[in-house]
């Protein structure tokens, strides 16, 4: 599936990676830009990265996050939202903001399930840092595919199931991710749904 974003084709995300940076520089930083709009911290043992993501990349998310949301209504899954809420743990070096996460039927320290959107490759490997983490699964956008991660024992492996959305097809959910058409997106999506 391929989609089109014309009208920001010419706005790049800008990443950069920082090496040997310790905990507490990261803590520091987390304190004084952590509030600043746009930009987002993925810290993995040592190094850092410095998001700032594209009006692509955020609409990308934001079309993911409510269908899976109006999803979760019509299912009647109880879907916490947190959002792009920080999360870290010092003793395993690992941090991040998430696109989108959830926790599902109660709030947890946790989410329960991430979204990820990767429109450029490298950077620090997000999947370690949510394994650090300890978030069970992880949906990710990359090159016009979804790829959902189920997290078992201590290692991600691709999924076709989720243990949250048991009934969700993920192809079919693919289909309607249409960030510059969202409201007609999910109503086709519930449309289906409801004729299922």
């Amino acid at each position: 599936m391929t989609v089109l974003l014309d009208s920001f084709s010419g706005i790049q995300e800008q990443r950069f990676i920082l090496p040997n940076i310790k905990w507490q520089q990261y803590e520091s930083l987390l304190a004084t830009l952590g509030d600043y709009h746009g930009l987002r911290f993925v810290y993995l043992e040592g190094t850092l990265e410095i998001f700032m993501p594209s009006p692509e990349h955020e609409l990308l998310k934001k079309a993911i996050a409510r269908l899976l949301e109006r999803y979760a209504e019509e299912m009647g899954i109880l879907l916490h939202g947190y959002g792009s809420t920080t999360f870290r743990r010092e003793a395993l070096g690992r941090g991040l903001e998430p696109d989108e996460c959830y926790c599902i039927g109660q709030f947890k320290d946790f989410p329960d399930f991430a979204i990820e959107v990767n429109l450029t490759s490298g950077g620090v490997d997000k999947l370690a840092v949510y394994q650090g983490l300890g978030i069970p699964e992880v949906l990710i956008w990359q090159s016009d595919r979804l790829t959902l991660y189920d997290l078992r024992g201590t290692t991600y492996r691709e999924s076709t199931n989720s243990q949250f959305f048991p009934d969700l097809d993920w192809q079919l959910f693919a289909q309607y991710i249409r960030p510059q058409a969202q409201p007609q997106a999910i109503q086709e999506f519930l449309k289906v749904l409801r004729s299922l």
